[in-house]
């Protein structure tokens, strides 16, 4: 079944497989999203008086029905048709007859996919949301638990000055309430109603858009129908910024383990069931998870380009191009939250080296620390800095403290976990 199926008109086999794509797997994770979309149009249609009281009650059993199939997975999409919106009404003619062609009266296809697909992406922002919290507060309780452990901080993969591990969790922490701050603007900026749009241009039916927004839990509508079309990528592609933040921030936090992991760090490790190893080399206990990690939230963080690509230079109105932004947009939201897991799962069985910076090799992390020492007897610092210096250059240097006096804030000595809580708990006040 087609939507658009006009009598005696049949569509090359060839053309119809290639416009209908992978619709029919993917649009099985719009189905629900389909129907309670479907439920709020019937209720709007029966207030207008386009719809009996019965015709209401009996097309809403009908998809109270089929949304009970999705839910226990029974659920699939018949292969004479090209995408779960015209499955879902045939399966209502099927079922109620005439009643079930009433469906569609003041809407299109557009706007019924483009709502289908924003209470999608709304409900799995959430999703994506719920599992940042979940590594937020591991990192920021791995922070506190090893504030005290010394490691040596780096600039250009240089041992640069004295960092700890509560410093590293920390920073991890704090990155994840920027991006929790894209995500929460992409949600509202989907968070728009375009039901009662149509194809672009509205309709002349007395609709009321209003009603919708409510039923179906959007904050607001697009008020102008063309630009209710024009939403369709711009949704897609807002989503994808944030989820190229995220991404960017655990794949860095992946690529720092898979270094501290190795045996020329050994800052960190995992226990053995956690790691994987080599057919030929029987010593090796490999970060696979997280090198796995990096490089598919590398691949996520192409996701709002390819969208951009993809919707770049269209005139105003719809285009079948944007059906194309399931298959870039539905894997990635999948693979990022698989990530996210993971990296909870590693990270809530690490290790860490105790007492890295007793090491010989770590003796000059301290210079900037003797630096300080002599300006803080009076020496002016750049005397200070060229005596130290020479101190290194003939291997006299020998400052090796015995505390460390970092107080401001965001320091070794002076965290601000807690300051980090208060700003994700604001941003989370936006949601």
């Amino acid at each position: 079944m087609k939507l658009w199926a006009k009598e005696g008109i049949e569509v090359a086999n060839k053309v119809e497989a290639f416009t209908v794509g992978a619709d029919r797997e993917l649009d099985v994770l719009l189905a629900r999203c389909d129907v309670l979309g479907s439920k709020a149009h019937v209720a709007m249609l029966e207030s207008v008086g386009l719809l009996t009281k019965e015709e209401m009650r009996s097309l809403t059993r009908g998809l109270n029905g089929i949304l009970g199939e999705i839910e226990e997975g029974t659920f699939t999409i018949d292969m004479e048709c090209e995408d779960v919106h015209s499955y879902i009404e045939m399966v209502l003619t099927e079922r109620l007859g005439p009643t079930g062609k009433k469906i569609h009266s003041g809407r299109s296809r557009n706007d019924q996919v483009a709502t289908a697909m924003k209470l999608y992406l709304k409900e799995e922002a959430v999703f994506i949301k719920d599992k940042l919290l979940q590594l937020f507060q591991l990192l920021q309780e791995l922070s506190e638990k090893h504030k005290d452990q010394l490691m040596p901080g780096y600039t250009h993969l240089q041992v640069a000055m004295p960092s700890s591990f509560g410093l590293w969790f920390g920073a991890y922490a704090e990155s994840l309430v920027d991006d929790m701050e894209l995500l929460v603007a992409a949600k509202s900026i989907i968070d728009k109603n375009p039901l009662g749009s149509g194809a672009g241009y509205g309709s002349s039916f007395p609709l009321n858009r209003r009603m919708t927004t409510d039923l179906l839990g959007f904050n607001t509508l697009s008020y102008n129908s063309i630009y209710a079309q024009m939403s369709r990528g711009k949704s897609e592609r807002a989503i994808g910024v944030a989820m190229a933040a995220i991404a960017n921030t655990v794949s860095r936090l992946s690529m720092d383990v898979c270094l501290f992991n190795s045996q020329n760090f050994g800052f960190v490790s995992f226990p053995n069931e956690l790691t994987t190893g080599s057919s030929i080399m029987p010593h090796k206990r490999n970060p696979d998870v997280f090198e796995l990690i990096r490089a598919k939230c590398n691949r996520i963080q192409a996701v709002p380009n390819e969208l951009t690509l993809l919707t770049s230079n269209l005139p105003s109105g719809y285009h079948r191009d944007c059906q194309l932004s399931k298959g870039i947009l539905f894997p990635a939201i999948s693979e990022l939250k698989d990530c996210v897991e993971m990296a909870v799962l590693m990270l809530g069985n690490i290790s860490v080296h105790e007492r890295l910076l007793d090491e010989e090799r770590y003796k000059y992390v301290f210079t900037v620390e003797g630096v300080h020492k002599l300006v803080q007897q009076g020496v002016p610092f750049r005397e200070a800095y060229q005596q130290v210096a020479r101190e290194v250059e003939d291997g006299s240097f020998t400052c090796r403290p015995q505390s460390l006096d970092h107080v401001h804030e965001g320091s070794i000595g002076n965290l601000c976990n807690e300051e980090v809580r208060r700003e994700l708990e604001r941003v989370l006040g936006k949601w």
